[in-house]
């Protein structure tokens, strides 16, 4: 037994790296990959991993804790109350009008009433990874359409939770059960809330200042791990849906001097398990459903997309979009997301949903992921085509000065420096970075990102590198440096340029390639990129420093 279980995994793990590299190289969302190999990889194709003694189960249920701890880590309560009623209205709206349709269709087909509000839930969700990679990548996080669209995914994220909480009630058999279990819901569902905020202080409190003084990450890691067992153990033994206890979890760590590195220390493990859960996915999905049913399928594709579309679209500007823009938005919404396999396989195994009905809509959401990279560039192509966009010139800051204008390239160490220093002073800043991890943070906190190649005339152009302003170089490899100071000349000849220098001997060649300045690393290479903003800001040129390099004596 353990032998086949280590086998089934091995080909699972392998099977999900393949798969990676694959949809990498394709550009599309690795979780399309795990996915489609899972479905390959199960009875309905190859037949390699059958599980028949369902095993494997338990890390796909590991994978599914871990995705929720990590949700739960980066949930903020401060995006929630800055994007106000965009968030609720927006969010509460397109999420009926997905629910209500979708459930009316369902009780028309024969499903029961309690199949239907699941499947109708489950279907309303859209992928906030997947939409809002794709919204920094071509930097419109930061955009009126962008802002709106996030609103409604942190909505869908916050709904999440009593969605959960509402499957167990599901099995409920009569009225006057389901009133019990509904207080006794609620008065558990309260305690729980207490006892997160009391945590939440315990633990920034007293026990981080304890172990921090340790200095030890295996501590870290280790503390972190039987705290997110004990609290999804407390959870189940309370009567919640263990994954409610897995992102109560992450809101305990969210928001202290922890929290990023706890996210750094447990990503190897999310990633590994989340690849195991989406592929177990694939596994349990029978691709000669779609075979059987071809016309069926195709039209209810197209359906679920339609609905979601013109659902998101009338949420879209319920907050004040124009309506074209709104439409862009609303097809890009138009996809089922991720949490939509965590609900329909709770429902599966409380008895909720029948096998056939969770292989439907497992195969809905699968092909509506594989078309979300069409679906999206498709909604924002046509939200770049509205140039009469009343909601953008009210919110806008006015950029017509080239001075108030800034980029910032490489966000590492010394450009998050030199990032929060140009908004101090007044800078409307765009963050370029090839890793969306690294500019996540950023974008949470208000600035305009874009992920991507510096060298790549498109990626300068979507930072709007070529209407002016300052440009930073912040990447700590001279070559590189040294062609993203000539892919930005070549597009922006007169805007104010400096370049971070990791060896002296490289300055010159810079400086020949464009650069106005060039900070040398030998020096404190953030403290002179400091002094030199504020000589930027001050005037022209300081005093004392020809050649345009900056020395620190």
């Amino acid at each position: 037994m353990t032998q086949s279980l280590i086998h089934d995994l091995l080909i699972i793990l392998a099977a999900g790296l393949f798969a990676g590299v694959v949809c990498r190289w394709l550009r599309v969302s690795v979780l399309i990959g795990y996915l489609v190999v899972g479905a390959v990889l199960g009875q309905g194709v190859l037949g390699w991993v059958l599980d028949r003694e369902h095993q494997l189960e338990h890390f796909a249920e590991a994978g599914v804790f871990l995705l929720l701890f990590s949700i739960g880590l980066e949930f903020s309560l401060d995006d929630l109350r800055r994007l106000g009623r965009n968030l609720v209205v927006g969010g509460a709206v397109q999420m009926t009008l997905v629910a209500v349709p979708v459930a009316t269709a369902s009780l028309w087909f024969g499903m029961n009433w309690q199949s239907a509000v699941l499947v109708a839930a489950a279907l309303s969700f859209s992928s906030t990874v997947l939409v809002f990679k794709t919204l920094s990548e071509w930097g419109q996080s930061e955009k009126p359409h962008g802002r709106r669209a996030i609103g409604i995914l942190l909505f869908q994220d916050a709904a999440l939770v009593p969605l959960l909480l509402l499957v167990p009630l599901l099995t409920g058999s009569g009225p006057a059960a389901s009133l019990v279990d509904y207080v006794l819901l609620a008065s558990v569902s309260i305690l729980c809330v207490v006892a997160v905020v009391g945590l939440r202080y315990l633990l920034s409190s007293w026990l981080i200042p304890m172990f921090a003084g340790y200095r030890s990450p295996e501590l870290v890691i280790l503390f972190t791990l039987v705290s997110l067992g004990g609290v999804t153990l407390a959870a189940y033994y309370v009567g919640l849906p263990p994954a409610v206890g897995a992102f109560a979890a992450g809101l305990i760590f969210n928001g202290n001097r922890w929290t990023k590195q706890i996210d750094a220390l447990v990503l190897p493990f999310r990633e590994t398990f989340a690849a195991v859960f989406f592929i177990g996915l694939g596994l349990i999905f029978d691709p000669r459903l779609v075979w059987n049913e071809p016309v069926w399928m195709l039209v209810s594709l197209a359906a679920v997309i339609l609905i979601k579309a013109l659902a998101a679209t009338i949420a879209l500007q319920l907050t004040g979009l124009t309506l074209k823009r709104a439409m862009g938005m609303g097809i890009g919404l138009a996809h089922v997301g991720e949490f939509a396999f965590v609900l329909v396989l709770l429902g599966l195994e409380s008895g909720v949903l029948a096998e056939v009905h969770y292989q439907r809509v497992v195969a809905i959401a699968t092909s509506s992921l594989i078309l979300t990279p069409l679906l999206l560039k498709a909604g924002l192509r046509l939200v770049h085509t509205n140039d009469g966009d009343e909601v953008a010139s009210r919110h806008k800051p006015d950029l017509s000065s080239k001075r108030q204008r800034a980029t910032v390239i490489g966000a590492g160490p010394i450009g998050r420096q030199v990032a929060s220093q140009l908004e101090i002073v007044g800078k409307d800043v765009c963050l370029i970075d090839l890793s969306p991890i690294n500019l996540h943070p950023f974008a949470q906190e208000g600035f305009r990102t874009v992920a991507g190649d510096a060298t790549d005339h498109n990626i300068l152009e979507l930072a709007e590198v070529g209407e002016g302003g300052l440009t930073a170089i912040c990447v700590p490899h001279d070559e590189s440096a040294g062609r993203i100071v000539r892919a930005v000349r070549k597009i922006n000849s007169d805007g104010p340029l400096i370049v971070r220098c990791r060896y002296q001997a490289n300055a010159e060649k810079l400086r020949r390639a464009g650069a106005d300045q060039v900070v040398s690393e030998e020096a404190e290479a953030s403290v002179a990129l400091l002094r030199l903003l504020d000589t930027l800001n001050s005037g022209p040129e300081s005093p004392g420093q020809p050649n345009g390099q900056v020395a620190i004596k």
